[in-house]
């Protein structure tokens, strides 16, 4: 069974069960005050017969009846009998006896009864009178009570059914609407193949569980966006960067065994192995690295990090390599007493590795001349520029040097695996940052890193 049939169904369950004793409750109040009023209404018929029989001497039995029939109204199916020390009936004018001698007795001892006797109400009072001491005992059938509640019944029948029917339908539509959100979400689940591991669904404007279950859906999708990313990295990337210099060492070494050569000769093709077999050493490094990276990512947690404590962090470390004041950091637009603006959700291991990247690139194409690196509060976060007075990078190179294995220089000196630009965009992005170029062979290249603070 589906949840929104579910929902309606117990909605609709303890709505009319709770309608159904709250109908009980009604039926069986009204049932018992008709009752009630009833033995009053045969109780003022007892009073009355007592004060007109027993208080009214000089009056005829004869007349008191007539009085009695003419002037009082009757109840249905009426009978009053007044029993006298003996429980013989008198006054009135028929000598049946209506009631054993058990019932007179117990109203004798009683002083006053209630009580139902088939579907006859019956009321009884002991009454001690100048004439002697009588026992008044009247009974009648409570015929328009009945006639009521059984209205009474086949209304609250028809209410009951029309209500039942109206909380199923309604409730299959509020389990409808509620759950309208969820079942777009399975729509567009449903979309998502190996080929577009990039789309996410949308995740709405309601605080509730369908909107948290979307952002947390959301938010696997891109660890697993990532994580195909770098798999698809190593089948397109690594096979050909891989193959690249092994080949070539491969050829070097068929070349140098065709022959007898001479010792420089065995050097010269030693000395191209090694460099073939170092750029595969850094290749596969750098694999491993981008691949621990993602591992650090998926098992980390974020953290509240200060920003400027790590900027003085890496300026002490670069130094420490490079030499005194080669990293050059200043702080601008500092907060005077509110820290929170410095602080940004990031795990630290990661964005050290991000920072160092970019840091290291500077120093590598700057020639190991001084880097600058400038963090500054603005109203849309922290920007931190890391610039350095290299070569620069053409134009039409900026857009690919995020990419792995892509090396923007054909130097010796400046040769890398290609990777270390790559993951430090790959890490500043998945902290919700956002890193752009500016470069120029006049003034060098600055990164420009804007995150949001917490």
């Amino acid at each position: 069974m589906k949840i929104k049939d579910r929902l309606a169904l117990y909605f609709t369950l303890i709505s009319t069960l709770t309608l159904l004793g709250v109908l009980c409750v009604v039926y069986f109040s009204f049932e018992k005050l008709m009752e009630t009023e009833f033995f009053d209404r045969l109780t003022d018929r007892t009073m009355v017969t007592a004060k007109l029989y027993l208080k009214a001497d000089e009056i005829s039995s004869d007349a008191l009846n007539k009085v009695r029939e003419q002037y009082l109204e009757k109840l249905n199916g009426e009978v009053i009998r007044i029993y006298n020390e003996r429980n013989s009936p008198t006054f009135i004018g028929d000598d049946q006896q209506f009631w054993t001698s058990e019932t007179i007795n117990r109203v004798r001892q009683q002083g006053k009864v209630r009580f139902k006797e088939g579907d006859r109400q019956v009321v009884g009072i002991f009454y001690k009178d100048n004439q002697g001491d009588f026992v008044i005992l009247a009974s009648a059938i409570d015929q328009a009570t009945e006639i009521r509640v059984q209205t009474l019944l086949r209304v609250m029948v028809i209410v009951f059914i029309v209500i039942f029917l109206g909380l199923l339908i309604s409730g299959r539509w509020i389990a409808k609407s509620i759950l309208a959100p969820l079942n777009v979400f399975i729509e567009q689940v449903k979309l998502i193949k190996s080929n577009n591991l990039h789309f996410r669904v949308e995740e709405g404007k309601n605080k509730d569980e369908i909107t948290l279950l979307s952002q947390n859906f959301n938010n696997l999708m891109e660890h697993l966006e990532h994580s195909f990313i770098l798999q698809k990295t190593f089948v397109a990337n690594a096979s050909h960067e891989l193959r690249t210099p092994v080949t070539r060492m491969i050829i070097g070494t068929e070349i140098a065994l065709s022959k007898e050569r001479d010792k420089d000769a065995y050097e010269k093709a030693l000395h191209s192995v090694l460099e073939d077999a170092e750029k595969l050493e850094n290749i596969i490094t750098a694999l491993l690295n981008l691949a621990q990276t993602d591992l650090e990512y998926s098992s980390s947690k974020a953290v509240d990090i200060r920003l400027d404590e790590l900027v003085w962090q890496l300026q002490a470390e670069w130094n420490y390599k490079k030499g005194a004041n080669q990293l050059q950091v200043e702080m601008i637009n500092m907060p005077m007493d509110d820290e929170s603006s410095l602080i940004i959700r990031a795990n630290p291991t990661l964005l050290q590795i991000a920072l160092d990247n970019i840091i290291g690139n500077a120093f590598k194409f700057s020639d190991n001349q001084p880097v600058t690196c400038i963090m500054e509060i603005t109203s849309g976060g922290i920007l931190l520029s890391i610039s350095d007075k290299g070569v620069g990078i053409p134009a039409d190179k900026l857009e690919e040097i995020f990419k792995p294995f892509y090396s923007s220089s054909n130097k010796a000196e400046h040769a890398g695996n290609g990777m270390g630009l790559y993951m430090a965009h790959k890490i500043i992005t998945l902290f919700n940052g956002n890193i752009n170029i500016v470069s120029s062979k006049e003034t060098g290249t600055t990164f420009k890193i804007q995150f949001r603070s917490f």
